[in-house]
């Protein structure tokens, strides 16, 4: 008798495993969607750089005064970011999440209507808020409805939308601004957003928050009916500290007793990620150039960072879910910072310097696309959202600093070579905070709060 009913014991786990690993159509297109919120994201964030010079010459504006239009979504991003995440562990991550897409894709098409230089820098910071808050609420509801085994891979395949996003408006504006000019390239750019949130409102919301709080059982059942059977008794059940003794959420919790340390860790590696990738991106072609390699050949060599960072970001994915994620994106910092450290010896010669910064895209970026996956697994639902938004917006004020840093390091008259020892050091930091971060979050997962 005892062995019939392992055997039986056996063969229903054996069923909730393949059924937790198997995945919906509902699943995948709520990957398609959040998918194109980031790509979307990426389109937008980066097309200002795109139109600046068409809007300069028909506004008649100096191009030097364009700074403010140019980064004021960056800083409305960083606020987007801290505001949307307690607001979607408190009312709820879809309703914010298509309000964020709404918000920036209205502000973008405004942007077309745009007369001014003051105007489209205003219309910009709001644009920059809806940003914010459309990644970390896109990420917290897709991994809140992933497979356990595939969730930081189907996150960090959601992040590869940025990059694409971004290249994606390059090869879009060398048409339309010829033909349409620089409103045509803002009129799709608000188009494009505004359909996607018709499609959002398809997905329902988040199962792990509304059992988190207490909505009504007909309405959980209904939405767990999309999912194949016996993934919702796996992948949506509440761990009972969750819900009994973390009701406060959002801000207060990540930075309670528990999370305090994890969460200040968290926020300096990806601080210091960020701050390495703005502050290569925006000033080594220029470092490039004067360490006498042409405009061509250095603008080869920095498109080859966020290329390395697509196959740097997939892989990442993959290995997160089968092996320790700390572990992983540690080791994957490390292998950034000595691409950089290599890539400092390797100037006299583009070939070797393309390899390294191919290389160093592929570490670097993918690390840091991978934190997003870390702060999901980290934080409890009541404040999952907050934990990843502010660890976002934390993170781009790094990217601020690392866009005007440059410009002083290059005025002092920092050599290269040094600036990329640097950026080394720099990705060491982010490599010892998120080991240590490892450390402190095995109790915290001991305690049952990660879920």
């Amino acid at each position: 008798m005892n062995v019939t009913t392992d055997r039986a014991d056996s063969a229903h786990e054996t069923v909730r495993e393949k059924a937790g690993n198997s995945m919906s159509a509902f699943q995948y297109w709520l990957v398609f969607l959040c998918f194109l919120v980031v790509l979307l994201d990426g389109l937008d964030t980066l097309a200002t750089g795109f139109v600046a010079s068409a809007l300069a010459r028909d506004l008649g504006v100096p191009h030097a005064a364009l700074g403010p239009f140019l980064s004021m979504a960056l800083i409305g991003m960083t606020v987007g970011a801290l505001i949307a995440g307690p607001l979607a562990d408190r009312v709820g991550r879809k309703p914010v999440l298509v309000g964020s897409v709404l918000l920036f894709g209205m502000c973008t098409m405004w942007c077309a209507a745009g007369d001014s230089i003051f105007m489209l820098t205003l219309l910009r910071l709001l644009t920059g808020l809806g940003l914010g808050g459309a990644m970390p609420c896109a990420g917290t509801l897709l991994s809140e409805y992933m497979p356990t085994s595939r969730r930081s891979f189907f996150t960090n395949l959601m992040y590869c939308g940025f990059p694409l996003g971004a290249s994606l408006g390059g090869f879009l504006a060398a048409i339309i601004i010829p033909h349409c000019g620089w409103r045509g390239m803002f009129f799709l750019g608000g188009v494009a957003p505004l359909a996607l949130a018709a499609a959002l409102f398809t997905i329902p919301e988040s199962v792990r928050l509304m059992k988190a709080r207490n909505w009504p059982a007909t309405k959980i059942i209904r939405v767990a009916s999309r999912f194949p059977a016996g993934i919702v008794d796996i992948e949506t059940g509440v761990a009972a500290p969750e819900v009994d003794k973390q009701k406060a959420g959002g801000l207060r919790m990540i930075l309670s007793g528990p999370f305090l340390p994890a969460t200040m860790l968290m926020w300096l590696a990806y601080f210091g990620g960020l701050l390495v990738f703005y502050l290569q991106t925006s000033w080594l072609p220029t470092l490039l150039q004067g360490a006498a390699f042409d405009a061509g050949q250095s603008a080869f060599v920095v498109a080859l960072l966020p290329f390395g960072g697509v196959l740097g970001t997939l892989v990442c994915g993959w290995t997160l879910d089968r092996f320790s994620p700390y572990r992983v994106v540690a080791c994957t910092f490390v292998l950034g910072a000595i691409s950089l450290f290599f890539a400092s010896h390797s100037l006299a010669n583009v070939t070797q310097l393309s390899t390294a910064m191919f290389a160093s895209g592929i570490f670097l970026v993918g690390a840091q696309s991978s934190m997003l996956s870390l702060a999901m697994g980290l934080y409890p639902t009541n404040c999952r959202a907050t934990g990843s938004a502010w660890m976002l917006g934390v993170g781009r004020t790094g990217g601020i600093v690392g866009a005007l840093t440059g410009g002083y390091l290059l005025h002092g008259g920092l050599s290269l070579q040094a600036m990329m020892g640097l950026l080394a050091s720099i990705a060491l930091v982010a490599a010892a905070s998120v080991a240590i971060c490892g450390v402190v979050t095995r109790h915290v997962v001991d305690g049952g709060l990660s879920r």
